[in-house]
């Protein structure tokens, strides 16, 4: 069916302090595992959709994990145990940070509820830093994703109903031993997911040096695809959006104090049965999107924007595009045939590329021969229906 699109015409700017500083990406930089991840250039993808270059921010493998949420997991985590320790502890390994944990407060439980990836980043955080974890999903959430979760140690409790539900749920069991860690916010709760927002700017600041270079030359491209060095600026940004924490966190980025026409144009990406942002922003308050959400994009399958999230997000996006499962999976095979395998949601970015320029162009032209930047937010999460979606088990 076809796209919906709600232009947004913001008028407030974001303040300039808006933007994390240095701590946040200094902070995994000292986790095990880190290393920037690709920003690659993608030509196939810019001749499908007409545009003059797609550079890709593949968060298809990060830090061990096939999504970008352990950034937001775990700074979140880590500001949550710090604040229970009334201050940040020395240490220079996670191993140190454990024992200070478990020295001074005890057993702790990490509880949060997940579409997928966010909950398999709080396991991997709570089996790093020695802490349990239980893990709640709505029901229908595919085998794969559950068994990701279990693998890393945490027990996975199935609520009926929709990601909502299984948010009201987790938000009743923050107690003494229970550190609730959630992406998304509500009356009461909201440092977690303003830490979750901050965790995500590393991803902003990757792109920042990985598109100026250590000295500003033009583009140099390897064999695989990965920009070494680059001097292009970014006329678009296209962001998909679950309850909301990494658009905040790329408006805060990219266009924190700046005028509303200056900086890239900011374009974020829902199924078209779960547009809750967009929703939001156009009643100028969150409002429910009744459920059951069963888009293929599980990671974007909410009823209800972040509270926290919202006002980065309206003074910032100019533009929401609604987009179906067929669309997605258009995107998932364009993707494939690029030599890029990514799941249903690191695939609704370019979906949501494709809906503009074949739909929107008359309501949102895009630039001539604009550079877009796509945040691709996963891997292959579930390898069965990406297999009948692109015809071939993923590599």
């Amino acid at each position: 069916m076809p796209s919906r699109l709600l232009l947004n015409h913001h008028t407030a700017v974001l303040p300039a302090g808006a933007r994390p500083g240095g701590a946040v990406h200094a902070f995994h930089q000292r986790l095990p595992g880190y290393a920037p991840t690709p920003l690659r250039d993608m030509p196939d993808l810019a001749a499908a959709t007409g545009v003059g270059r797609v550079l890709v921010k593949d968060e298809s493998s990060r830090m061990g994990l096939p999504a970008f949420k352990i950034l937001g997991a775990s700074w979140a985590t880590y500001r949550a145990l710090c604040a229970r320790l009334g201050g940040e502890p020395e240490w220079a390994s996670l191993d140190d940070l454990a024992a200070v944990v478990a020295d001074r407060l005890g057993p702790l439980r990490l509880v949060t509820a997940t579409d997928g990836n966010h909950g398999r980043a709080v396991a991997r955080m709570a089996a790093l830093l020695g802490l349990s974890a239980t893990i709640l999903v709505p029901d229908g959430t595919a085998a794969a994703r559950i068994d990701g979760i279990v693998s890393e140690g945490a027990e996975v409790v199935v609520v009926p109903g929709t990601y909502d539900d299984a948010v009201t749920v987790s938000a009743g069991m923050e107690s003494d031993r229970d550190l609730v860690v959630s992406d998304t916010s509500w009356p009461g709760y909201e440092d977690p997911p303003r830490w979750v927002v901050e965790g995500y700017s590393t991803i902003f600041a990757e792109v920042d040096a990985q598109l100026v270079g250590a000295d500003g030359d033009d583009v140099v491209v390897s064999p695989e695809g990965v920009v070494v060095r680059a001097g292009a600026v970014v006329d678009v940004a296209v962001m998909p959006l679950g309850v909301g924490a990494l658009g905040a966190s790329a408006g805060a980025c990219l266009r924190a104090g700046r005028q509303p026409d200056d900086g890239p144009l900011l374009i974020g990406v829902e199924p078209d049965t779960a547009a809750c942002v967009a929703a939001a922003v156009a009643a100028g308050h969150v409002v429910e999107v009744p459920g059951h959400h069963r888009s293929i994009m599980a990671g974007l399958n909410c009823g209800l924007a972040s509270m926290l999230a919202l006002p980065a997000i309206r003074a910032t996006f100019d533009a929401f595009v609604a987009i179906d499962d067929d669309r997605c999976r258009q995107a998932m095979r364009a993707h494939a045939d690029a030599g890029m395998d990514v799941g249903e949601t690191g695939a609704a970015a370019l979906a949501g590329l494709m809906a503009v320029v074949d739909e929107h162009r008359v309501e949102l032209p895009l630039p001539d021969q604009a550079t877009v930047l796509l945040l691709a937010t996963e891997g292959v999460t579930d390898p069965v229906n990406f297999a009948s979606v692109v015809g071939r088990p993923p590599r």
